[in-house]
């Protein structure tokens, strides 16, 4: 005889439905995924998803919160190298950003996809403000190598910070575009290790 299905709390599902939502977008795309996709990967009909996520904009709000909250978590990660060289610290996050992405490629699906912001402001908002941070990090990182002597004190921190995020998305890009040909980890260790000790004075 067949056992009973458990019955899953409001809180489980809706994880459920978000771990679906970013695992379709790895396969077919965010902006082709529909509730319908999520139904069905779920194992529920589609107005049960409603009973969870007022509308699709939710479902995308919550992927956003998930997706910034691990990409968060690797920046109070314990640091392994050289706590007290911003240089090497700058380097270490950038790799472990990488090692996150080539794990999770809808990651860089979703943060790129024009259409999918376009119909969802609080999903772009959010992604923005996490690279703002990111971007903040980076330039504090940088200004501490500068008043210690590492890196070169005319460089604009600010822009060199903005330059790494920049090579970091196109790199991440490129990779999503080539079909994950390469590996990002050491391509992306390799150029934006390079860009940043460019910055050596």
């Amino acid at each position: 005889m067949s056992q009973p299905r458990t019955r899953k709390s409001s809180v489980d599902r809706k994880a459920e439905i978000v771990d679906s939502a970013i695992r379709l977008s790895a396969t077919i795309g965010p902006d082709r995924v529909t509730t319908q996709h999520l139904a069905d990967a779920v194992g529920v009909t589609q107005p049960a998803i409603f009973r969870h996520f007022a509308t699709k904009t939710d479902i995308w709000a919550a992927v956003g919160v998930r997706i910034v909250d691990e990409m968060q978590a690797l920046h109070s990660h314990p640091v392994v190298i050289a706590q007290d060289d911003p240089h090497d610290r700058l380097k270490q996050l950038v790799g472990r950003h990488f090692v996150h992405i080539e794990g999770q490629p809808a990651i860089p699906a979703i943060l790129f996809s024009r259409e999918l912001h376009a119909e969802n402001e609080p999903l772009r908002s959010r992604f923005s403000e996490y690279f703002a941070v990111k971007g903040a990090e980076f330039t504090r990182l940088i200004t501490a190598a500068q008043a210690a002597g590492i890196h070169h004190a005319e460089i604009a921190a600010e822009d060199a910070a903005h330059l790494v995020t920049s090579a970091m998305q196109g790199i991440s890009l490129r990779w999503l575009l080539d079909n994950q040909s390469f590996s990002l980890v050491d391509e992306g260790g390799r150029v934006i290790g390079g860009l940043i000790d460019s910055f050596r004075a």
